[in-house]
């Protein structure tokens, strides 16, 4: 049963690791895996892909930041969702085609990014989920994502 609906506003990669992500036209998604070529991709642990909602990127403009999508870290800018709200175990559907499950909400935030030196706070740690990927496919921005019951299979 889908609860809810949103849409892909971006998809984000980066080559290496504690940079920010820049935006790609599409992505392929490997099962048990991640965002093929990003760095953040590294196979069979609970934070294969990350995802934020745009409209926590909105609230970053709106307290004056030049900011926008892949600018957090986040591997999917979503609208439409509120991500933060999402139980572990939520399936989602992404694409139509790509299913992943929700393993942890939010993270701690061990180095201050860039993001955090020029605001003094990020919205990733607080309103940022991750995902694993439980079907593969191709992923491209203003695809439809699909949130469904939990699936009850928790993930650390």
């Amino acid at each position: 049963m889908v609860n809810k609906t949103g849409k892909v506003v971006s998809i984000n990669t980066s080559e290496d690791k504690g940079r920010r992500k820049k935006p790609v036209k599409r992505a392929n998604l490997l099962k048990d895996y991640g965002i093929e070529g990003d760095a953040h991709a590294s196979g069979k642990w609970h934070r294969q892909v990350s995802l934020l909602a745009i409209e926590s990127i909105r609230k970053m403009q709106d307290a004056g930041l030049d900011v926008t999508c892949g600018d957090f870290a986040e591997n999917i800018t979503t609208e439409g969702l509120e991500l933060k709200t999402l139980p572990i175990g939520t399936l989602i559907s992404l694409g139509g085609s790509i299913e992943a499950e929700v393993t942890q909400i939010g993270k701690e935030c061990h180095s201050k990014c860039e993001i955090f030196y020029q605001a003094g706070q990020c919205v990733m740690p607080e309103e940022g989920i991750f995902v694993r990927i439980l079907r593969g496919g191709t992923l491209l921005p203003g695809d439809a994502i699909e949130i469904h019951e939990p699936g009850g299979h928790e993930s650390k």
